[in-house]
């Protein structure tokens, strides 16, 4: 079973590590798309048919806007406009230009909302994508293993370039100014077990994040239903110890069970 987000924005919903989030959508309605291929991800398996229409860029302003006046008139403010949806938000074709455009109705309508972006790192060398991320206020980045193998079981990603040499490498550039973001998870997928948890894959992950220096590492698992069955949450007392162990070499971390 598969989740899919059927608006262009949706929400607000109660974010377990952003708060009131109001939802944006970049990704058709009736498809996943993304540049990984997540075992765990609430929208299920990617589509196999391509020929989806994106909102455009008029789209999204204009639907984002209604909403911000409607939740504002009615003293709902967000905290957060958070790029999300039925896949990876920066392979919309506009998303610079979107950003843009959000930016001027957040400071419009509600100046003291976050932009945030949950993206999986797997298109932060294209220039354009780049520059977008370093203007958002919370510029989330996937990582969930710093071993090759485990990395690719989880994440299952599309393109053959994505290895954890290269995403670190392009983690590295943003100096710091990004939120990783790790799930951390046990289970089985086509007869090859994974546990991203061991003290090995910890240490492995931990000097990772000395290389990419984040300012923030926001540390979860399964809170929704996975589209592999097998798969095995990390409880709450778990990802506290691994949370403390990146205390330990300075870093700031928020755990979400």
């Amino acid at each position: 079973m598969s989740f899919l987000f059927e608006q262009v924005i949706f929400g607000p919903i109660r974010s377990r590590r952003l708060g009131l989030s109001l939802g944006v959508n970049l990704l058709p309605i009736d498809a996943k798309i993304c540049s990984f291929n997540c075992l765990y991800c609430e929208c299920g398996f990617n589509t196999t048919m391509h020929e989806f229409p994106f909102p455009t860029r008029e789209q999204v302003a204009e639907i984002l806007e209604t909403k911000l006046k409607q939740m504002v008139a009615g003293g709902d403010i967000p905290n957060v406009i958070t790029f999300a949806g039925n896949g990876e938000p920066t392979l919309h074709p506009q998303f610079e230009e979107i950003i843009d455009d959000t930016i001027v109705l957040r400071d419009r309508f509600c100046p003291t909302a976050k932009v945030s972006v949950l993206s999986n790192s797997t298109r932060i060398h294209k220039p354009h994508i780049f520059k977008a991320l370093n203007k958002v206020d919370n510029n989330i980045l996937k990582f969930d293993s710093a071993i090759d193998r485990t990395m690719k079981l989880i994440d299952q990603p599309v393109g053959k370039h994505i290895n954890v040499k290269w995403l670190v490498e392009q983690l590295r550039r943003f100096d710091g100014r990004l939120i990783v973001q790790t799930m951390f998870i046990r289970g089985e997928y086509n007869n090859e077990a994974f546990d991203n948890t061991t003290d090995v894959e910890v240490e492995a992950w931990l000097n990772a994040m000395e290389q990419i220096k984040p300012q923030q590492i926001m540390i979860y698992s399964l809170d929704r239903e996975a589209p592999v069955k097998n798969l095995q949450k990390v409880n709450v007392d778990a990802l506290n110890l691994i949370a403390e162990k990146a205390r330990s070499r300075g870093f700031e971390v928020s755990v979400a069970g």
